[in-house]
């Protein structure tokens, strides 16, 4: 299988598509959507263009392939945004196109439930980028975070290596989205704590696969797009991270040996894992809470390394996926770790 390769990048005042691939979640909350919207104008000049089924709740896979597909080919689009994740964009992957959207390669960017489309574009050739949803990201109350922000600006715009470093502060709670006050103040946060390594004795480079771990356990059991999984994982870099539904420790156990008894876990050079989501509407846990249930789960993956990738190096912590501030993943671009110097670098 051949590398994948970056598609070129937009430029300020170029349109970018925003899509909903999963749920309509803009139809129902327009308040971090439209907050979304104008910062990607105000704050990226970039031009937003919506679709059908962005804003619609209960489109039908076809309604949403329909809209990847209009994104995808709209010479004037330069780049796509998901609006946000949701649960079954795996029904959206057997009515995609593969010829129409391979011959019009674009920045795609979304995670949780898009790391559906990002492994299907990886698997056409086209690096991806993981992270950064309209709703979640630029939807953020108050303010954009720096972090967030600069990551977005350069995997939006340059390419090259791009150091990232552990956030200093990190918000773990939510405050109701349909309500105006949520947007008025300053999330509240807490001190991060910097990575955690394992087995950091060496440097690592290799092409970045992975995403939401759930999504992946989901795409394996109905054998979507992970044919080429084995050649990706050779010498890869494998990322991942787990949503506000907060599986336990003993599930993501479970979901990661299954990969191991793929053979895939062994195959990979080092893996990043994200700072685990530990707080939600229906679990509202105290502090000790969310420190035990990260604990718990690092413990079930260095468990699941032990067993099928006893060699790995493993960073823990890192701010991907369903965390804020959140970093940008280039989804089969380079990424490389330098367990002495305790570096992380990607290549956007």
């Amino acid at each position: 299988m051949s590398a994948p390769s970056y598609p070129r990048k937009p430029v300020p005042g170029d349109r970018i598509a925003v899509i909903s691939p999963s749920s309509g979640l803009p139809g129902i909350l327009p308040l971090p959507y439209e907050l979304g919207l104008a910062r990607l104008r105000e704050e990226f000049t970039l031009e937003p263009v919506e679709y059908p089924a962005t804003r619609k709740m209960g489109s039908t896979p076809r309604e949403r392939a329909d809209d990847i597909h209009a994104a995808f080919a709209d010479p004037t689009v330069k780049a796509v945004m998901a609006s946000i994740g949701g649960d079954d964009q795996l029904t959206v992957l057997p009515l995609l196109d593969r010829e129409l959207i391979r011959s019009h390669p674009k920045p795609f960017f979304g995670f949780s439930d898009n790391t559906c489309l990002l492994l299907f574009l990886r698997n056409l050739g086209i690096v991806a980028y993981h992270g950064a949803c309209v709703m979640t990201e630029l939807g953020r109350p108050y303010a954009l975070h720096p972090m967030t922000a600069a990551s977005i600006r350069a995997a939006l715009f340059s390419s090259g290596p791009y150091e990232i470093r552990p956030a200093e502060r990190f918000r773990d709670t939510d405050r109701d989205w349909a309500d105006p006050a949520t947007f008025d103040s300053a999330p509240d946060t807490r001190d991060g704590g910097g990575w955690i390594w394992h087995r950091p004795d060496r440097v690592a480079e290799g092409r970045a696969w992975g995403g939401n771990l759930e999504v992946l356990s989901w795409l394996l059991m109905a054998d979507r797009e992970v044919a080429t999984a084995q050649d990706a994982a050779e010498g890869g870099v494998l990322f991942l991270e787990t949503s506000e539904e907060m599986p336990p420790a003993q599930e993501v156990f479970r979901m990661l040996r299954g990969l191991g008894e793929r053979g895939l876990l062994a195959r990979f050079s080092a893996m990043m894992m994200g700072r685990p989501k530990a707080w939600s509407f229906d679990r509202p846990n105290d502090p000790e809470d969310r420190l035990r249930y990260a604990e718990e789960q690092r413990e079930a993956v260095l468990r699941a390394l032990k067993t099928y990738a006893p060699d790995m190096m493993a960073v823990f912590d890192v701010d991907l996926g369903h965390t804020d501030p959140q970093v940008v993943i280039p989804y089969g671009g380079l990424v490389r770790i330098d367990g002495p110097e305790r570096r992380i670098t990607l290549t956007y």
